[in-house]
């Protein structure tokens, strides 16, 4: 008998300054500060989930490593990217790398068939938020959906 993964508690990044780190990525989205680690430690919470941010950066940045954040405005994260200057990566989606090189692909929670429970969207002050009908096929496809 095997476990079966269920989701991800955390993604854990390297970056080059907590401090710095915690201003870039405030000034993108907004988020909760859950903890920190005297300098060079920080949890960005993200309700029933996180982001560990550690410094210093200790190996390079990779052409492939990346992570999907899914926030409720997509826009707005396009917008707040190009006030900053930070140059957006190609393709169809949203993609851009922090100023340690950590890849980030960014969705909207409507159009992915990504679920946070009602519980914790409210705890974050963020729910009920609806779902496309694209969605919601993806989910009910995969029986997770009524």
């Amino acid at each position: 008998m095997t476990a079966r993964a269920i989701g991800i508690n955390h993604v854990a990044l390297e970056v080059g300054d907590i401090d710095e780190a915690l201003e870039f990525y405030g000034r993108i989205v907004s988020f909760s500060l859950r903890g920190r680690v005297g300098d060079h430690m920080a949890f960005i919470d993200l309700g029933d989930q996180f982001l560990a941010l550690s410094a210093p950066r200790s190996s390079p940045p990779d052409e492939h490593r990346h992570f999907g954040l899914v926030v409720d405005d997509k826009a707005a994260v396009k917008a707040a990217l190009e006030a900053d200057g930070v140059p957006l990566g190609g393709g169809s989606g949203l993609s851009f790398r922090d100023p340690w090189g950590n890849q980030m692909d960014v969705v909207q929670y409507d159009e992915v068939q990504f679920v946070k429970d009602e519980r914790v969207l409210r705890g974050m002050g963020a729910g009920p938020l609806p779902k496309t009908d694209a969605a919601r096929e993806e989910l009910r496809a995969k029986g997770l959906a009524g």
